[in-house]
């Protein structure tokens, strides 16, 4: 029996829960992995067979991660669950059917650039300006109609029909139509072909709906509507689903993820059952306070509320500069103070909005000789040399992959020009065969001379690492293939520091094959292409490495650090401008702050700028309204100077007093922006041009005053206490006790009766 004491008694119930769906709302840091590991080693403790439970993440590292704890409950009996990644899951099951839809078994799975370089071939075939039609758009909206799986003449019945919308459709047909001829998936396809694979076959379906009798899914928020349907259509009448997820943190709308999945998941699971798990393990009272203030402004959630048994912690430091320059310089002078406390920079982060905003703070880190890395920047599997040679081993396994053969015909180089390349893509499209097999009859193509010979010499080559990929291992294989083709000598014939980086990318390519085998033996080539193929940015992530950590708040989901600095907390930064009129947008602002500030186990600082430049213009910009929200008592103001702390709190210590919180000091007033004049706001309806949601100081506001008896249109009925700012903001206590501090033009406030004062 597995030992369940160390779970308490929600993550307990959702762990012994039996049958059926069941719906686990998990707080940041409330330990839903433990609950997921415990809960699969439950079952099999109770006789269900490893092979038929399925277990879906949203990234390798977390399916290993997950792995890795179900192994040390029950043992061995874990390699037969079967854990992965969404993709993982269906490319799995396409390797096993993928022939029932016209394709053959060693697909390809194509990354981004290969995408991009497809559909500038379709553009190109169907003359379509780039400028008028922009490759990434186009791929945008293809991404976005698989993942709500519509083919093209669904997609373009949906846009209306109009010409743009039409040759857009076309162009998707044409790009659907080279994928198939190169035997190739995208990253959507894996759950679109899928899904046709399953609805078109029932057998298929039959299969794999005996097989599994349960289906645990993590981070159900983050679901788009391919693979809730998915999940839906492997579960058929069992409905044995557990999905474990937050709406609090639903943050990717922008890439298809729809909150409706977990928010309506009761809907859909008539019975289900539904455990909240609240208690934090990860951060401090008073960052859980400002977690749970902020969120609670947001109306469409699950209500709950994160607590922890660790003390108060500090207080949370809130600075406001005068520009991103100033900004900046502070945040590094907090890093200091972090680090003569004693506590390494590696375990801190700093967070923003927009990748954008990075290099002011970048230039200030490098002043100040503190190590940082940019998280989301260039991935491995990116690297030009290490691209050349995965493409090398596609061509290999799929002769059909003309995208692959394209990169690799010429890499290095061996007299094959893009003239060549080009007659020879005419010649198999007209013989409708592929790039390669056009390449192993270069005479007949048309080629002579030189060309023609440099062809032949590309395809004898291909030819003999044909044969041998079909008996040496993966890892003595890649090594043949880089010395055959004297892809490796190329830089070390020019000794150069940037080729001495290609060289040791080179090394670690070859480390990468030797892992993957070693974690799975009968994986292969075409294995380890396809795990390449399915590592994300959450995979690269070095926790070990004890440098500063720079990041977008999107980035930093699933992430947690003793320290974490939230800069550009502005009205039209943070929340994002396009958010200002937008009540969805705004709300998923509001939870993308929320995962900022969970991310934050002992220290939580926050930073704005009364100026900004950005885009290329300089903004004039009021304070974010999430500092608005969250309540003075727990706040610090970083602009009075103090002596920096030398100990620090930590969670599990009554820091502060157990349960106790600090009499709540008056926050001093912000002073007004100065705006240069001429200097253009944005048009908001009923306020004077300046500065987002503002008035000029000429212009007082007298909407409210001390003592206002007042409405709220969703937290009912309170007293205005206090207004600062110009009385531009004002903090309502209301008549359940709580106190909320709002913009008092654009709050949805009305007054009830006279001054009370």
């Amino acid at each position: 029996m597995i030992d369940l004491t160390m779970l308490n008694p929600p993550q307990r119930e959702a762990v012994m829960a039996g049958t059926g769906p069941l719906l686990v709302l998990a707080g940041a840091g409330s330990g839903k992995t433990r609950v997921l590991t415990h809960r699969v080693a439950r079952l099999i403790d109770d006789g269900c067979p490893p092979w038929s439970i399925l277990a879906i993440t949203f990234t390798n590292k977390a399916a290993r991660e997950m792995k890795d704890r179900i192994r040390a409950l029950v043992g061995d009996q874990a390699d037969e669950v079967w854990v992965s990644t969404f993709h993982a899951c269906c490319a799995r099951i396409l390797r096993r059917d993928i022939e029932k839809l016209g394709y053959q078994r060693g697909f390809s799975i194509y990354d981004d650039d290969d995408q991009m370089g497809l559909i500038k071939n379709v553009l190109k075939d169907m003359n379509l300006n780039e400028k008028m039609y922009p490759p990434r758009e186009i791929k945008t909206i293809i991404s976005d109609a698989k993942n709500r799986l519509l083919l093209p003449g669904e997609w373009e019945k949906e846009a209306g029909a109009d010409f743009r919308s039409r040759k857009i459709a076309d162009a998707y047909r044409r790009y659907e139509r080279a994928l198939k001829a190169a035997n190739a998936l995208d990253f959507d396809d894996l759950i679109m072909k899928t899904m046709e694979l399953l609805t078109e076959h029932p057998p298929v379906l039959d299969y794999y709906r005996r097989k599994f009798d349960y289906i645990l899914v993590d981070e159900y928020q983050d679901t788009n509507l391919a693979q809730y349907e998915l999940v839906r259509l492997l579960a058929g009448d069992k409905k044995n689903v557990c999905v474990v997820g937050d709406d609090d943190q639903s943050i990717y709308a922008w890439r298809g993820a729809d909150i409706r999945n977990i928010l309506e998941f009761e809907k859909d699971f008539p019975g289900c059952r539904v455990i909240k798990l609240e208690q934090n393990y990860r951060s401090t009272g008073n960052i859980l306070d400002a977690a749970n203030q902020v969120i609670s402004h947001n109306a469409g959630r699950k209500e709950k509320a994160l607590w922890t048994e660790a003390g108060e912690g500090e207080r949370i430091l809130v600075y406001r500069a005068q520009d991103e320059r100033e900004e900046a310089a502070w945040v590094c002078r907090q890093l200091e103070f972090w680090k003569r406390a004693g506590r390494a920079v590696g375990d801190a982060a700093v967070l923003y909005r927009t990748n954008a905003q990075s290099r002011v703070l970048e230039e200030a880190l490098v002043r100040a000789g503190i190590p940082y890395r940019v998280y989301g920047g260039m991935k491995f599997y990116e690297r030009k040399e290490v691209k050349d040679l995965i493409a090398y081993l596609r061509a290999l396994v799929n002769p059909a992959d003309d995208m692959a053969v394209r990169r690799i015909i010429n890499e290095p180089r061996r007299g094959i020009g893009a003239s060549t390349v080009e007659r020879l893509a005419d010649y198999a499209a007209a013989e409708g065969t592929s790039l390669f097999m056009a390449a192993m009859g270069a005479e007949e193509a048309g080629l002579s001379g030189r060309a023609c010979s440099a062809v032949q010499k590309f395809s004898t080559l291909m030819e003999e690492l044909a044969v041998d990929s079909e008996t040496m291992p993966a890892d003595e294989f890649l090594r043949r293939v880089i010395d055959a083709t004297g892809y490796e000598e190329q830089f070390r014939q020019a000794q150069n520091e940037e080729n001495e980086a290609r060289l040791e990318n080179i090394a670690e390519l070859e480390t990468a094959v030797k892992e993957y085998l070693a974690r799975e033996p009968e994986g292969g080539l075409e294995g380890f292409l396809e795990n390449v193929a399915l590592v994300t940015d959450l995979d690269s992530l070095d926790s070990a490495a004890q440098v500063l950590t720079l990041m977008t708040l999107h980035s930093a989901k699933g992430l947690e650090f003793d320290l974490v600095v939230m800069t550009g907390l502005e009205e039209g930064v943070f929340p994002t401008s396009r958010a200002l009129f937008d009540d969805e947008k705004m709300e998923e602002e509001r939870r993308l702050c929320y995962v900022g500030i969970t991310r934050a186990r002992r220290r939580l600082i926050m930073s704005w700028a009364q100026t900004r430049a950005l885009y290329g213009s300089r903004q004039y910009n009021a304070r974010s309204r999430f500092l608005d929200e969250i309540p003075r008592r727990i706040l610090e103001d970083g602009n009075i100077a103090r002596r920096p702390q030398t100990r620090l709190s930590v969670p599990g210590t009554t820091a502060g007093g157990e349960g106790v919180r600090r009499p709540a000091g008056p926050m001093p007033q912000r002073e007004p922006v100065p705006v240069p004049a001429g200097t253009k706001g944005l048009n908001i309806p009923g306020v004077s041009k300046g500065i987002p949601g503002r008035r000029p100081a000429s212009e007082p506001a007298t909407l409210f005053r001390r003592g206002d008896r007042v409405r709220h249109s969703r937290f009912g009925e309170g007293t205005v206490v206090l207004l600062y700012d110009g009385d531009r903001r004002m903090t309502i206590r209301f008549d359940d006790g709580t106190e909320k501090t709002f913009a008092a033009e654009l709050a949805p406030v009305v007054r009830i009766d006279g001054n009370a004062e």
